[in-house]
């Protein structure tokens, strides 16, 4: 598609605007360029996100086991976004014909108005993705997702209760299940969070006078034939080994057939009663793309060109997860960038500079950028990398992992913070309270007005 100058329809001295769908990687990321670029009163540039926070998610691991705060794993958007505009709310629907985004937001329905359009003059998409979940009998009822720093601390909370479920009881059907982890899904996220749970869990216990590290079953299961496939099959083999090695049953070429009544079946045929069924297996294009009239892939994502445009259009630019971006770096024809936080980041500052340049009437640019490799954490002190065309692995590859990612969370107040809390837990002994009374604060309360707390007494 050729390089196109900016509509001079608005007239010359008009402001445009320009609305960003989406708070994450792309969202902030294009935000904050934008205005760094744009000279005052150039341009209105307003960010709809469901949070008024971006979730840095390689931390969340590290928030779940309790080494970083989950506030600072969240970046609020509007103290990074001053010279935007910040909505919280929910984007449903785009009408790229209609240049109108149409909008739902806590006000709205508090009001009754529902939803409320949003006109533009130049529309960014990053409205990232969701879980992938598949229609596993038992699992919208009892499985638990770990995209979200609410998730995260959920799932702490939740590990912490089932050892003193574990500690109390004398029913043996009940401490099995009690201690029994199941993570589904062998990329990042699984493997990360299983990692650090583990080593949380395992420390844990030694302030349970009835508990021990060994009493603990996890068990990773992934439907292929390797976990962590970024880091390459070396770096993946050596990860299913240190994982065996403390005792995780890793399980390859196994899937979840079901989770009915709290017991997991595995396509090999183990049935495992579990309360604890983590599901990270992947992830998919944010169901708004699929309420848009742009072009869109055989995966649902927004078909887009080099530049960042949503192909086939003018004004509509998309770019992370829940955008098929071409990769001019890769050897293969036809090859598609991977949706992850460092193509994400780096997309986001050629689409700012695309726009900007769209503005000034000026070529735009190609988005290209060989991956430079990727790390993953396997706890404390371990992990792998697959760096440059190197392979590390053990201490060498854990540190590498935080220096990267703490050279990559936005801002410098966070950096210190994070660097600060790691510090601080080196020194100092880990937290083991779990707070799982935070997602119902209101239950002690709604008890002591003869009221049953959601879910009734055993709602966790």
């Amino acid at each position: 598609m050729a390089d196109t100058p900016r509509d001079t329809t608005r007239g010359a001295g008009t402001v445009a605007r320009i609305l960003v769908v989406g708070g994450g990687y792309v969202g902030l990321y294009t935000a904050l360029w934008l205005q760094r670029k744009l000279r005052a009163g150039e341009a209105a540039i307003t960010v709809v996100s469901p949070d008024p926070y971006m979730t840095y998610q390689p931390f969340l691991s590290e928030a779940a086991a309790g080494n970083i705060s989950p506030r600072h794993v969240v970046v609020p958007l509007r103290r990074v976004l001053d010279a935007c505009t910040v909505v919280v709310g929910e984007a449903t629907a785009v009408s790229h014909a209609e240049r109108t985004v149409t909008v739902r937001t806590a006000a709205s329905m508090e009001d009754g108005t529902g939803t409320f359009g949003m006109p533009y003059d130049e529309l960014v998409l990053a409205p990232g993705s969701v879980a992938r979940t598949l229609p596993v009998p038992g699992l919208a009822e009892h499985g638990l997702g770990f995209r979200t720093v609410e998730e995260a601390i959920g799932l702490r909370n939740h590990v912490i209760e089932q050892l003193d479920i574990a500690s109390s009881t004398r029913d043996p059907d009940v401490l099995e299940a009690a201690l029994t982890f199941v993570v589904v899904g062998g990329g990042y996220a699984g493997v990360e969070a299983l990692a650090e749970l583990q080593d949380m869990a395992a420390y844990t216990t030694r302030y349970y006078h009835n508990l021990k590290a060994e009493d603990l079953r996890w068990v990773l299961v992934e439907p292929e034939a390797r976990i962590l496939p970024e880091v390459g099959e070396e770096m993946g083999d050596y990860a299913v080994r240190e994982l065996r090695r403390r005792n995780v049953d890793v399980r390859l070429e196994t899937r979840l057939v079901s989770c009915e009544g709290r017991v997991a079946h595995l396509s090999d045929g183990t049935v495992l009663p579990t309360r604890t069924l983590v599901w990270t297996a992947g992830v998919r294009p944010n169901p708004l793309v699929g309420a848009t009239d742009l072009p869109r892939d055989a995966e649902g994502r927004l078909v887009c060109t080099a530049q960042l445009r949503v192909a086939g259009t003018e004004h509509a630019w998309a770019a992370g997860d829940a955008a098929a971006v071409p990769d001019l770096a890769a050897a293969e024809e036809g090859a598609l960038c991977v949706p992850d936080a460092q193509h994400a980041v780096r997309q986001a500052k050629t689409l700012a500079a695309n726009i900007t340049a769209s503005l000034h009437g000026q070529p735009l640019g190609e988005y290209r950028h060989a991956h430079a490799g990727s790390v993953a954490s396997l706890g404390l002190h371990e992990g792998v990398a697959y760096v440059h065309g190197r392979r590390l692995k053990g201490y060498p590859a854990w540190l590498l992992h935080r220096v990267y990612h703490l050279s990559r969370v936005p801002t410098f107040n966070r950096k210190a913070r994070v660097l600060a809390e790691w510090t601080l837990s080196g020194l100092f002994k880990r937290e083991i309270v779990s707070l799982g009374s935070l997602e119902h604060p209101r239950a002690e309360f709604e008890s002591a007005a003869g009221r049953e707390p959601p879910g009734g007494p055993g709602r966790r």
